[in-house]
């Protein structure tokens, strides 16, 4: 039979085999900071004997002071206190080297729930604060990238909130971070309905697979509710379990490259005008001089049976008809040839509102402005060109005849005239109230013969001829804007600064 004293021996034996095994090194403490005793591990570490230690406190031991360390380093006097145990982080040399150690300090209370003694381990921790730092790094860089990507970029949890916002996104979207972080959600980004819209295709795996969205054109709102076109990537966040935790949009604005886009599709258009205007004026060209010799013959026999007739002669009333129609077919002829360039030439100086008045006196039907009002807004600077006046005389009488017209012979025709001296122009505007230019049909207004009239009221030339005839003089002739309320022809030309106007 083992006796009591056998038993007490077993099991301090045992206690002190499992302190031993412990991994890291560990001393016991008295509670007043004298070491008693220390593991195998410990003892390697610091390469010290069991009989170098006992006796000695733990602050003479680690720092070789004469003192106890100060409680805001020490969680010795707080596990005495509070009966539970405690930690500390701290960075200390060793051999040359540099480490961190995590010292834990664990309580030993006796059969009172007193504290006997206290554990202290000390775990080295030098590899996860190296990883911390490390990862704290990628961290840093991660953001420092986000932050500097000319891209807005933009991230919301799952339900929604704003929880990134890089500065390109504050300047596109027009909040700061502090405004929107966990104050708006993703749907306050986009006009009704679209953020939706974006999720739907994001769980659609036929969108790029699954979570994926592709560069997609948009619009989203500002915070002055101005919608803004953009191109955008998505993507939805996962955790390890595959389950949605954030989403996050990449965000490119797209009004600088639609401008230029626009720019482009305009350049190409008044390429496309001019290559066609030019090929359809060689051909109205060579009609037009094979036309006038046998119209001019036709007309002169007309005229000459005409004088033999007698007034009461059934025939005559016929061949006035004859002879009209021949010198419409005359007029239409010398349009042809003012719009393939191909009438004669005689470029002067002129004043633009000069020009503008002697074009509305040469208008023959003067009873066409019965019920229309004329406004005159005309700039009071030198505005001189140097042009062909008679050619430029025709092209406004179109351009005002086109205005008349579209408005039904009533209504008010506004002529405004000013300069940019430093782009070298003189503008012309042209303004009706007439019903506006349907938005189909803007493009073919300046095509040769194209015309919205019924057959036999309009040969489809005046614009053609208008757009031509200012062309050859150096300038341009365009839409500045047209709605149901009116139209406006914008005449760009040359302006001529003379020595003594500079």
């Amino acid at each position: 039979m083992i006796s009591k004293k056998e038993k007490l021996k077993e099991e301090l034996d045992w206690r002190l085999r499992v302190f031993d095994s412990l991994s890291y090194p560990t001393l016991i403490l008295r509670t007043d900071m004298v070491i008693i005793s220390a593991n195998h591990v410990f003892l390697k570490e610091f390469g010290v004997e069991l009989e170098e230690l006992e006796g000695r406190s733990c602050y003479n031991f680690f720092y070789q002071l004469g003192k106890s360390c100060p409680t805001s380093v020490c969680p010795f006097p707080k596990v005495m206190a509070q009966k539970k145990g405690s930690s500390i982080l701290k960075k200390v040399t060793r051999n040359g080297r540099f480490k961190w150690e995590d010292r834990v300090f664990s309580p030993i209370l006796d059969d009172d729930g007193e504290v006997a003694y206290i554990i202290e381990s000390i775990r080295d921790v030098t590899k996860f604060k190296s990883l911390e730092k490390e990862l704290t790094g990628i961290k840093e860089f991660v953001e420092r990238v986000v932050q500097s990507s000319v891209s807005a970029i933009v991230a919301a949890d799952r339900n929604g909130k704003i929880i990134l916002m890089n500065q390109a996104a504050e300047e596109l979207f027009g909040y700061t971070t502090w405004d929107i972080l966990n104050k708006k959600t993703a749907e306050d980004l986009y006009p009704k309905g679209k953020a939706k819209e974006i999720m739907s295709k994001l769980r659609d795996e036929k969108n790029g697979g699954k979570g994926k969205l592709p560069s997609t054109n948009i619009s989203i709102l500002n915070s002055d509710g101005e919608e803004i076109p953009v191109e955008i990537t998505a993507a939805i966040i996962y955790n390890e379990h595959n389950r949605e935790i954030a989403t996050m949009g990449i965000y490119n604005d797209l009004r600088e490259r639609l401008a230029v886009e626009e720019k482009l599709r305009k350049a190409q258009d008044r390429l496309i005008q001019s290559e066609k205007l030019a090929s359809i004026g060689q051909l109205a060209a060579g009609v037009a001089h094979e036309i006038n010799n046998p119209l001019t013959g036709i007309l002169f026999y007309a005229n000459l049976m005409l004088e033999k007739m007698n007034e009461n002669d059934p025939d005559r009333e016929g061949m006035t008809y004859i002879i009209e129609d021949v010198n419409r077919c005359k007029n239409i002829v010398k349009n042809l040839l003012a719009y393939s360039r191909q009438a004669s030439s005689d470029k002067r100086v002129v004043q633009i509102n000069e020009l503008v008045e002697q074009s509305l006196m040469l208008i023959r039907d003067q009873k066409l402005f019965r019920n229309i009002k004329i406004v005159k807004e005309m700039g009071d600077e030198v505005m001189m060109t140097e042009i062909d006046i008679n050619h430029l005389n025709q092209a406004i009488i179109n351009l005002v005849m086109n205005a008349v017209a579209a408005m039904g012979n009533k209504g008010v025709l506004t002529f405004r005239t000013y300069r940019n001296k430093a782009e070298k122009k003189i503008f012309l505007e042209i303004a009706d109230t007439g019903h506006g230019i349907p938005d189909e049909i803007i493009s073919k207004i300046f095509d040769p013969f194209f015309t919205t009239k019924e057959p036999g009221k309009g040969t489809g030339l005046g614009l053609s001829t208008a757009y031509g005839i200012v062309k050859e003089n150096g300038g341009g002739v365009r839409i500045k804007e047209t709605s149901p309320e009116g139209t406006t022809f914008l005449v760009e030309l040359p302006l001529f600064i003379a020595e003594e106007n500079v």
